[in-house]
């Protein structure tokens, strides 16, 4: 990465690191933005997705005013959200909720909503909004137990880890799979190289983290 150019990634989300890793970009500062994540009354899932990524976003500048060093960088936040219709999925926490979630999902389709916000150095913020359908298989009472006790469930968007054992699950994705992990790559290089940020400087260089 040029060394006149700094990336803050608005998020503590070791998969979003990984991602961005993957494609040769270090971000200089994961900076976890703490937002209020419940739905509005009636909100639909793809309009709580932008709305959070913007609200992170916009919470980590105000963070980075206070640091100089920063000043200018670009600012990167994503937020994911699980749905069956209407239905949004919480991030589960507790094993009951990660159940509940899993249960619902079993046998039936579902979509991944992720809304990405940046906000370039000038202050231009651009928003992206990416939708993924996913099918899981109907799931077993062996197998929901042992995913159960994996823990990989906790802290996930609908309960689940598609990157890891819950990857046997889908039967079918359409649509974006880095999506479903957390970022969108497609959209979030595009957004990052019409903000003039040098994404393919390490490619270049051969220097791929």
């Amino acid at each position: 990465m040029s060394v006149f150019q700094k990336l803050v990634l608005a998020s503590g989300s070791p998969r979003r690191i990984e991602l961005l890793q993957q494609v040769g970009i270090e971000p200089d500062r994961a900076l976890p933005a703490e937002v209020d994540e419940t739905p509005l009354r009636a909100e639909h899932p793809r309009s709580l997705a932008k709305r959070l990524s913007k609200a992170k976003a916009e919470k980590a500048l105000e963070s980075l005013k206070a640091e100089p060093d920063f000043a200018g960088a670009y600012i990167l936040a994503a937020d994911t959200v699980v749905a069956v219709g209407r239905r949004i999925l919480p991030k589960a926490e507790l094993v009951d909720e990660a159940s509940n979630c899993l249960q619902l999902l079993s046998g039936r389709s579902h979509r991944v909503y992720s809304g990405v916000c940046l906000i370039s150095p000038e202050g231009k913020l651009r928003q992206r909004l990416v939708e993924t359908r996913v099918r899981f298989k109907r799931l077993g009472r062996e197998e929901l137990e042992s995913y159960l006790a994996s823990g990989e469930w906790r802290g996930k968007a609908g309960g689940y880890a598609v990157q890891g054992l819950a990857g046997t699950f889908v039967v079918k994705l359409v649509g974006s799979y880095t999506n479903v992990v957390g970022l969108p790559l497609y959209e979030t290089v595009g957004l990052l190289t019409a903000e003039g940020f040098k994404v393919h400087f390490n490619w270049l260089s051969g220097t791929r983290a």
